[in-house]
């Protein structure tokens, strides 16, 4: 925005270019030259425009200020009108009386050169400090919206945030209290394997982590969901090599394997599989269902991740779920 304004740090350049208007009009009319005058007579006219220039346009600069912290601005008309009366008393102050001292005194074409020429720049100033000032108020304005609008988002990302972590632990605690009826050694080990699961959502939730740390952390998950399953489970799990460094925002994969957990029965399978397809993650969970159960395809779990894919991958994403008689499969793709 200091570019916009420039002419606040310029008012020699306004100085000489009403000065040297005023001299050519007023040579036109009284055909003289002032160049061949002598120097000291140019150099306080000079002087004397520089001071002026300075006092309008500091009154300039206060006067859009005060404009500008009205509740109620005043009409366009009687801000110029304002304006003008300004500049017009500033030049009757400052340049008549020097005008009035140099060469044969103060003429009547020289108050109409004086009141008009500067008028009529004093206000050419005052339209482009005041567009300058509605651009920088629009700028900020944006930032602001900006602003506003990021906050929202990462405000509603933590209200998602915040739902998804109590009903993973519902859960994960759910098929714990089952397993202290047969085996408290194995419950134990059990709590262990959560607190690591717990301490990457709770410590190792930066911006984006590397899809090889995500799928891991997904892996650690899967063993232990294994555990409150019985021994006829077929679970198939593949994931590609390639998968290491890409970054990718956390805990986008895992609502839809916790859903084929949740909801696995008949046939009793579950496959998951991760593949890297060119620059996209192509992440595939199927699993087998009774012919009686309905899936919910707006439970928690998946519509918190659809709202978060919306937010993190707007328009670089893709997820579909299909419920075909005794299976049901999610496929989602990332762009990374």
């Amino acid at each position: 925005m200091k570019n916009i304004r420039t002419i606040h740090w310029l008012p020699a350049v306004y100085a000489l270019l009403v000065y040297t208007s005023l001299r050519l009009v007023n040579d036109v009319i009284s055909e003289t030259r002032f160049w061949l005058r002598p120097l000291h007579t140019n150099v306080i006219e000079i002087v004397v425009s520089v001071i002026t220039s300075y006092i309008t346009l500091f009154v300039l600069r206060k006067m859009l200020t005060r404009q500008q912290q009205r509740m109620i601005p005043l009409p366009v008309w009687k801000e110029y009108g304002m304006v003008a009366l300004v500049i017009t008393a500033i030049s009757y102050i400052t340049i008549i009386p020097m005008a009035a001292l140099t060469d044969d005194g103060c003429q009547w074409y020289d108050i109409v050169n004086i009141t008009l020429i500067p008028l009529l720049y004093g206000l050419l100033a005052y339209a482009i400090l005041r567009a300058s000032a509605s651009l920088r108020k629009n700028y900020e304005q944006q930032l602001l919206l900006e602003k506003i609008s990021n906050d929202k988002l990462q405000t509603e990302l933590q209200f998602l945030k915040a739902q998804f972590h109590p009903h993973f632990l519902f859960n994960a605690l759910n098929m714990i209290y089952f397993q202290m009826d047969e085996s408290v050694k194995v419950a134990k080990h059990t709590v262990e394997q959560l607190s690591e699961l717990l301490r990457y959502q709770l410590y190792d939730q930066q911006q984006l982590v590397p899809v090889g740390k995500e799928l891991q952390y997904l892996q650690s998950y899967i063993d232990l969901q294994q555990q409150r399953m019985n021994s006829h489970l077929q679970l198939t799990v593949s994931f590609d090599p390639q998968l290491q460094q890409q970054n990718v925002y956390p805990l986008l994969l895992l609502p839809l394997v916790e859903n084929a957990f949740k909801y696995t029965g008949g046939d009793y399978w579950i496959n998951i599989a991760a593949t890297l397809q060119e620059q996209d993650l192509l992440f595939h969970v199927s699993n087998a269902v009774p012919d009686s159960q309905r899936i919910k395809s707006g439970g928690i779990g998946l519509e918190n991740l659809r709202r978060r894919l919306e937010l993190l991958y707007p328009g670089q994403h893709e997820l579909t779920t299909t419920h075909n008689g005794n299976n049901y499969t999610a496929i989602l793709k990332l762009n990374l």
